[in-house]
């Protein structure tokens, strides 16, 4: 049985799309079977690791509006155990056709379901909004990775966020728990990117991951190549850093892997 987990913040900008094509890569460079899922009609993961949008035939949003199965969905990606659940365009518009549906808030979880035991991981990338669809992936997850830029207004929206967590938790998902909340975009030189790590971490203590993210440029590049960050430069500190962020979410889940053949690069 898979954990799956949801990556979700309504404030844009957060590199939220960022970590979950990374840290679905990392996870499975680590040789856990990952699926990413593409929940966000932008479809930039889609594109981040690969594919055109434009040329996908079914995607998401068919699996969720048309009960194609996923497996007729699920794309293998360049990366040995990742696979990516796509999207297009079209999945703006699931939305409202969802309104009228039966169970509308549980689409997806049954849409995951069917696949669930394939896999070791799926990453779920949310859209930058608070609507069904993000619902919808809240509903079908087991955690939530919230995501945090160390720049003026962190904090903005992130008790919107919270709420809306826990309104999922109290009527729709009992079992969803917070996974941590990531820091992300830190540069160590500002005192600004410093204020913010010390400000979450007061707030939220326990709930923040050890590793933070940090600016890189390798980081930012990977994307125009469709290739996640490990795979574009396994030695940048992007790199290590979300190798560094599966790892902590692995030990966190009592989950262990043999590195000793994984040649990657590790911080000191």
């Amino acid at each position: 049985m898979s954990k799956i987990i949801a990556l979700a913040n309504q404030k844009g900008g957060v590199g939220k799309t960022t970590s979950s094509i990374n840290l679905a890569a990392c996870l499975a460079v680590l040789e856990f079977k990952t699926l990413l899922v593409d929940a966000d009609p932008q479809a930039n993961s889609t594109s981040g690791i690969g594919f055109d949008p434009r040329n996908i035939k079914n995607s998401i949003y068919e699996c969720i509006i048309n009960d194609v199965h996923p497996v007729d969905a699920i794309q293998k990606t360049d990366t040995p155990f990742l696979d990516l659940l796509p999207a297009h365009i079209d999945l703006v518009g699931a939305e409202i056709e969802m309104i009228n549906l039966n169970d509308r808030e549980y689409k997806m979880k049954a849409v995951l379901d069917k696949v669930r035991d394939d896999y070791d991981f799926i990453i779920i990338d949310c859209s930058p909004s608070l609507g069904l669809i993000t619902i919808n992936a809240l509903s079908a997850a087991d955690s939530v990775i919230i995501p945090v830029q160390c720049e003026y207004f962190a904090l903005e929206g992130l008790g919107k966020l919270l709420n809306t967590i826990k309104i999922v938790q109290n009527r729709l998902n009992t079992k969803l728990e917070i996974e941590g909340i990531l820091l992300t975009m830190y540069d160590v030189r500002l005192r600004l990117s410093n204020q913010v790590v010390e400000e979450v971490k007061t707030h939220f203590e326990n709930l923040v991951f050890e590793t933070i993210i940090q600016r890189n440029t390798r980081l930012s590049e990977a994307p125009s190549f469709g290739v996640s960050v490990i795979m574009h430069d396994a030695s940048c500190k992007g790199a290590i850093n979300y190798l560094n962020l599966a790892r902590e979410i692995i030990r966190n889940n009592g989950l262990t892997r043999d590195e000793s053949n994984l040649k990657i690069a590790t911080v000191e």
